[in-house]
């Protein structure tokens, strides 16, 4: 029978999609999201249900998800249910358990020193297997099965590129601006440079020309193809977007206290990110010319074929 792979859009369904191919699933899976450009895109070709969207903490969107998922798992076609979060996931392993299937949650690779609200809930859950993307805190019930940055190196360029194609992006989330990224980008990008910006719900004054609330998914990824930099909030769907364009990104983590997230998740990705070298952490106020730079002076690439990912089947 089928297995169903179920992940809300952003960084969850990017990371998800990555991981698909060696977990040995894909001859025979149907994915459940959210409709939107990303998945579109991503999923094009594939056997998709769309389900209702659900944002940060949002139990009424949740409780559309556990209706969705008790039609879409009633008809016995599945055999099991494999989640990156978020919160869908528990929407859809609560019936999924009661019909005896077997569930796999592999927490975001944000969580690298513990598990989110949503990896904390599913683990209250009987017969449920649990992955982490970290060996250093695998324990209990959480086993290790690999990295989505598994392959990922960063090489210095023989010659650096111009940074007169910038590429910045905040993410879309409703709930979360980042204007403190936004104000420091318009004192800093040099003011010849030709510059995208996908700026979310962010606003602040003197807002720079162009600036576009979300960048369609296909646009987006040709443009940093075509970028010299990147600029971008500390989200993994960003960073993978980055580094399958080839760039090691200016990274920059939203903050708890400033009002930017729920948590810090994002300053924890952003370190383990740069003591990779995969990208340039750096933080919002502190952003320079020179960052911009030193990031144009790098190349991103995959080093070779994954190992398949260590799981129950």
């Amino acid at each position: 029978m089928t297995t169903l792979l179920v992940a809300s859009t952003g960084g969850h369904l990017a990371e998800l999609h990555d991981l698909a191919p060696r977990l040995g699933v894909q001859d025979d899976c149907v994915w459940a999201t959210f409709d939107s450009g990303q998945s579109r895109s991503l999923l094009d070709g594939q056997e998709v249900i769309h389900v209702p969207p659900a944002t940060t903490r949002d139990a009424v969107g949740a409780l559309r998800d556990l209706l969705a998922a008790r039609r879409v798992l009633g008809g016995g076609r599945f055999r099991q249910v494999i989640s990156t979060g978020a919160s869908v996931a528990m929407s859809f392993f609560l019936p999924a358990v009661r019909h005896g299937l077997a569930c796999h949650y592999i927490e975001s690779a944000t969580r690298t020193e513990g598990p989110s609200l949503t990896g904390r809930l599913v683990a209250r859950m009987p017969r449920t297997q649990l992955y982490t993307q970290y060996p250093g805190w695998a324990a209990g019930r959480w086993t290790y099965g690999g990295s989505i940055f598994d392959t990922y190196v960063a090489t210095r360029r023989v010659t650096p590129r111009p940074v007169s194609r910038i590429v910045v992006a905040l993410g879309t989330h409703d709930r979360f601006g980042f204007p403190r990224l936004l104000r420091r980008l318009v004192d800093v990008l040099p003011p010849e440079a030709e510059v995208l910006w996908q700026v979310g719900s962010t606003v602040v004054a003197g807002m720079p020309v162009g600036a576009r609330r979300e960048v369609p998914y296909a646009e987006m990824r040709q443009a940093m193809r075509e970028a010299d930099i990147v600029v971008t909030h500390a989200g993994v769907g960003s960073a993978l977007a980055a580094m399958r364009a080839g760039h090691r990104a200016v990274y920059v983590p939203r903050r708890r206290r400033h009002g930017e997230h729920v948590d810090d998740h994002q300053v924890e990705m952003a370190r383990e990110l740069d003591r990779r070298g995969l990208v340039l952490a750096r933080e919002a106020d502190e952003i320079t010319v020179d960052d911009l730079a030193e990031a144009a002076s790098w190349t991103v690439g995959a080093s070779g074929a994954p190992a398949p990912f260590r799981w129950t089947a």
